[in-house]
C-alpha cells in the first residue's frame, strides 16, 4: 500500500483547510458516528467543554466549523470531545546529548491518517505538526521551540475528556515552555490513557501519563512506549512489544553517548520499527524534532523529508509500505 504525505501551509484557516476537510469529511464523520450518535456529546456539550478547558481555541474552532459547512456533526467532530475509542502503537524518546531532540515512531493504520504535515499561524503562533482530524496533532512543534508528541497508554478505560491530539494542539498554541505545558496536562481531561512527552528549547522535558479515571502523573521520563507505570493491558503489551521497546530505548540512553544520526537510525530498525500493518500499528513514519533549529524531519527507511519554519515547501512524498494486509480503523 502506498501513502502520500503532503506538506500544507496556511497562516489562518481558509480555503486550503476547507479543501482538505472536504476530501476527508465523509470518512471523518463515519468514524465519529460509528458507535451511534447517542453516544457522542451534543453540540452544546462540546462548546461548553471547549469554553471551560480550552477557551483560547474556541475562535479557531468556530472558524473551522464555518469552513467545514457549519453543520452539527462537523462541529461535534471538530471539538474532539469524547470521541470514539482509538488505539495506536508508537515509541518516543529524548536524546541524551546536548542539543534538545525528540524522536518518535508513529505506529498506526495507513488507511486512518491525514498524512498531512500542517504549518499554521493560528492565534499568532506558528505551529508545524502531523495533523489528526485537521485540528489535532499527533506530534508537533511551535515557533518557540516547544515540542509535543503522544503514544497510547495501554489501558482500555474511557471517560469524559478530549481526544489527546487536540490537547497537543492546545499546548502548542498556548505554551512556550515545558513548565507551562505541565500545567495544561494537569488540568485538561483526556478521554483515554495516553502518554504525552514535551520538550522545550532549554532541554526541559516531561512525560505525562494521562488517564480518564485517575489524576495525571507528570514524570521526568525520557522514554514513552505503550504502557504507563506498569503494564495493565497484557495482551496489548504482548502484541505491541511495549516493554521490549521501552527497555531497548532506555538501554540506548544509558549505555554510551551516540550521535543524533545513530539515535534516529535506531528508530528505523526493529524492535522500534514495526511491520505490523496487518494489525493496524505498523510504523508510518519516524519524526525527529530539533527545537534549536526549529526543524522537523520525517524519515522512512529510504527517504528523509525536512521542514522548518523558515523553509517549508508545500510538496509531498509517497511511501510504499510492505504489505497490503491493512486492518480497518
Amino acid at each position: 500500500m502506498s501513502l502520500t504525505f503532503r506538506a500544507v501551509s496556511e497562516t489562518r484557516p481558509g480555503p486550503k483547510w476547507a479543501g482538505l476537510f472536504a476530501d476527508y469529511r465523509d470518512a471523518y464523520l463515519r468514524w465519529w458516528a460509528r458507535e451511534g450518535l447517542t453516544g457522542r456529546p451534543t453540540y452544546m456539550e462540546c462548546r461548553r467543554a471547549l469554553q471551560t478547558h480550552m477557551p483560547e481555541l474556541v475562535p479557531i474552532w468556530e472558524k473551522l466549523c464555518e469552513l467545514a459547512g457549519g453543520g452539527d456533526m462537523e462541529a461535534r467532530f471538530l471539538s474532539v470531545y469524547c470521541p470514539p475509542r482509538y488505539l495506536t502503537g508508537c515509541s518516543q524518546a529524548i536524546w541524551s546529548g546536548d542539543e534538545p531532540l525528540l524522536v518518535r515512531n508513529y505506529d498506526y493504520n495507513p488507511q486512518a491518517v491525514d498524512a498531512i504535515l500542517l504549518k499554521t499561524g493560528w492565534l499568532g503562533r506558528q505551529v508545524i505538526g502531523t495533523s489528526d482530524g485537521l485540528f489535532g496533532l499527533v506530534d508537533g512543534m511551535n515557533d518557540a521551540g516547544l515540542v509535543a508528541s503522544l503514544t497510547f497508554g495501554g489501558r482500555r478505560e474511557t471517560g469524559e475528556g478530549f481526544g489527546v491530539p487536540l490537547i497537543l494542539r492546545y499546548i502548542l498554541q498556548t505554551c512556550t515552555t515545558t513548565a507551562q505545558a505541565r500545567e495544561v496536562l494537569r488540568r485538561v481531561p483526556c478521554h483515554m490513557s495516553y502518554n504525552v512527552t514535551v520538550l522545550d528549547a532549554q532541554r526541559d522535558f516531561a512525560t505525562a501519563y494521562l488517564a480518564p479515571d485517575r489524576p495525571p502523573l507528570i514524570t521526568h521520563a525520557a522514554v514513552a512506549t505503550n504502557h504507563q507505570e506498569r503494564v495493565e493491558w497484557k495482551s496489548h503489551a504482548r502484541s505491541t512489544a511495549t516493554v521490549e521497546r521501552e527497555r531497548y530505548l532506555l538501554q540506548r540512553l544509558s549505555l554510551h553517548p551516540e550521535t543524533q544520526e545513530k539515535f534516529v537510525s535506531a528508530f528505523l530498525r526493529p524492535p522500534l520499527y514495526s511491520l505490523a500493518f496487518d494489525r493496524g500499528f505498523g510504523t508510518l513514519y519516524t519524526a525527529a524534532y530539533r527545537p534549536w533549529r526549529r526543524e522537523v524531519e520525517l524519515f522512512w527507511p529510504d527517504v528523509a523529508w525536512r521542514k522548518s519554519f523558515d523553509h517549508f515547501a508545500e510538496d509531498g512524498v509517497t511511501i510504499t509500505y510492505p504489505t497490503e494486509r491493512i486492518a480497518l480503523r
